[in-house]
């Protein structure tokens, strides 16, 4: 399974928060409208995200809910079919929850820089440092902490929990 180190922040302006980025990217910007679905998952989160009416990919993944940077387990699979897809999963395991977002993504060497627009929740950051099959979570963590702190991120803007279970908390 793939892996990265991740971290989630609350931000209060996309503009300001790209301008930053930009000038610290590599790659970018690339605009972004995706349509996460989320599916009954005992063990992890199972979703189908959605790009378009024929792009999208089913991603399984695991990582704790926990402030700060965590470690992420992933799998994705392309489909060319995402409604047929959605529709199959819903009737087998149930929908656990939908998330639509426009995204802006920057890349920063190995490190994805996804600046959210959220529908009903609002603006986010989330870094997402690739590791190699030999690293350690540690230098993922030590990575996504600096990248924070250039963006001028801080500890008490970070979140615990993924947009599917903030936008059930508040009943959408």
């Amino acid at each position: 399974m793939a892996r990265n180190v991740e971290i989630k922040a609350r931000i209060e302006s996309i503009e300001a928060l790209a301008v930053v980025a930009a000038r610290l990217a590599t790659e970018g910007p690339f605009e972004i409208d995706q349509d996460d679905t989320f599916f009954a998952c005992e063990v992890g989160r199972l979703k189908l995200r959605a790009f378009s009416k024929t792009s999208g990919e089913l991603i399984f993944y695991r990582r704790a809910n926990q402030q700060g940077p965590k470690e992420s387990f992933y799998v994705r699979s392309p489909t060319s079919e995402p409604d047929s897809l959605r529709e199959a999963l819903t009737l087998a395991y149930g929908q656990a929850g939908r998330v639509q977002k426009h995204r802006t993504l920057f890349l920063l060497g190995r490190t994805r820089i996804h600046i959210d627009q959220v529908q009903g929740l609002g603006y986010f950051l989330e870094l997402e440092v690739v590791l190699n099959e030999s690293e350690s979570p540690e230098v993922g963590v030590l990575e996504a902490t600096e990248i924070m702190g250039r963006l001028g991120v801080q500890q008490h803007q970070l979140l615990e929990e993924a947009y599917v279970d903030l936008l059930a908390r508040r009943g959408a």
